[in-house]
């Protein structure tokens, strides 16, 4: 028996009504019998198709404020007959049983109703029940019925239907598929809130990682390695000019975002960062001087790095940085005219930081698992520390509490020198505090700083 299977028959449940309109001109113009309830079957009317009720197929109302619609065997064995086994055909002429080809969910809003602050009995409403068992029979039986598990693959079944609405077994099998990881996302994102189990909050009994692919990546960390990228990174950093992030660019891109964390309230302040780690940073009046004064703590290291504000990019400052080679530049945003100057470097890659919070923990592979960590948000304000000196500098405090703050997010061993709201040296990645206290000591003197009176911290 060939393995193509055509679309006679469409079951809609969908709660957005948005993109409808031409998947139900291409089932009007097959032919195809639709069977829809509720809101969805006046949505698909208002199209100018005919529809049949659910509720004439299973002979039972839709019941319990609309709870229960869909659920009933007259649907789901119209999903799930084997169309080539004897027996279920017999079934479907006993119970005068229709077909069902084609199932088109799109689920209640979960995820959107718990981001929104509704109230518990508003998000438990935003539990879908029906439109989950639907998607899950008939990605089962997907050697006979095509799914549509979200508004995300409306495109695939259009074309399908273009096509007259033949599909073979690999297109059914390919949308089971994503029918079973709309499922499992949904059903952990439930999980995840009735049990208060986040990684933000604490421990969890179990660990639930269900986060679409972003992208695929050009390579991982060298050219013979695979390289994907999963989450929302466009709600964090929206790309506004370049080439696409690479993985390393995203490894110094989320180095980047952290360290300007814990600047992010502070006066206008410049960070430039290679592998990881910042090669320079300060705090100025100015953010024209701050990228200058960054750049100076070591303009060598600065070649094809990094850059990132705590401030929209003006005019002043997008000249200095134009004279630069640089991978990425992040800030909040970018002046018109600082814009036009910074784009002419057509691979140049422009992020701009959206409002928001980074996620409050780490997650990381180890061995056959994972680890799990709160994120160092920590930092004691400089009010309670107590001076064990008697000749410390008026500003010493400052000074100290600017170089935690960049010794915080540099490999450790680690030196860090600071004076006057700048970085002046840094000893990176060694394995011992007295190599990078000698790395430190050096570069400081190869790029011309005086390191007396200056402030240093350490992370082992």
């Amino acid at each position: 028996m060939s393995d193509a299977r055509h679309i006679k028959s469409a079951l809609i449940s969908v709660f957005h009504k948005d993109g409808l309109e031409p998947i139900v001109a291409e089932l009007k113009r097959l032919g195809v019998t639709i069977y829809s309830t509720g809101g969805t079957q006046a949505a698909i009317e208002a199209m100018g198709a005919e529809v049949v009720p659910v509720e004439s197929v299973t002979d039972y109302p839709s019941i319990l404020g609309g709870r229960v619609k869909t659920l009933h065997p007259k649907v789901f064995g119209g999903i799930l007959n084997r169309r080539d086994h004897e027996g279920d055909q017999a079934q479907m002429a006993e119970y005068n049983l229709p077909n069902l080809d084609l199932v088109i969910v799109d689920l209640y809003p979960f995820e959107a109703t718990v981001a929104s602050g509704a109230s518990e009995a508003d998000i438990v409403e935003k539990i879908d029940i029906g439109g989950i068992a639907l998607i899950r029979g008939a990605a089962k039986n997907f050697n006979d019925v095509v799914v549509v598990p979200s508004m995300n693959d409306y495109g695939t079944l259009v074309d399908i239907l273009k096509r007259d609405g033949v599909t073979s077994l690999e297109e059914r099998k390919a949308l089971a598929a994503r029918g079973f990881r709309v499922s499992s996302h949904y059903d952990t994102m439930i999980h995840a809130h009735l049990s208060g189990s986040s990684l933000d909050k604490g421990s969890v009994d179990t660990l639930n990682l269900s986060v679409p692919q972003s992208r695929t990546l050009r390579y991982g960390e060298n050219p013979h390695q695979a390289g994907q990228y999963f989450g929302d990174l466009d709600g964090l950093l929206k790309p506004l000019h370049g080439k696409a992030l690479s993985y390393n660019n995203l490894l110094d891109v989320d180095a980047a975002v952290q360290l300007m964390e814990e600047f992010k309230d502070d006066a206008p302040t410049f960070a430039i960062l290679k592998h990881n780690n910042a090669c320079g940073c300060a705090t100025r009046k100015t953010l024209a001087q701050a990228y200058a004064d960054a750049l100076a703590g070591d303009p060598t290291s600065a070649f094809g790095g990094v850059l990132i504000a705590n401030r929209a990019i003006d005019l002043a400052t997008a000249n200095h940085i134009h004279e630069l080679f640089c991978e990425v530049v992040i800030a909040p945003g970018f002046d018109d005219d600082a814009f036009a100057v910074l784009s002419q470097k057509k691979n140049r890659i422009l992020l701009e930081r959206q409002p928001g919070d980074l996620p409050k923990s780490t997650v990381r592979s180890a061995l056959n698992g994972y680890l799990v960590q709160a994120r160092d948000n920590g930092m004691e304000a400089a009010e309670t520390w107590t001076c064990t000196t008697a000749n410390a500098r008026p500003e010493s405090a400052e000074d100290l509490l600017f170089a935690l703050k960049l010794v915080k997010h540099t490999k450790s061993n680690t030196v860090v020198f600071a004076k006057n709201g700048q970085l002046l040296a840094s000893g990176t990645g060694q394995t011992s505090r007295v190599d990078a206290l000698k790395q430190a000591v050096e570069k400081a003197q190869n790029f011309g700083f005086d390191l007396n009176g200056s402030s240093m911290a350490s992370d082992a």
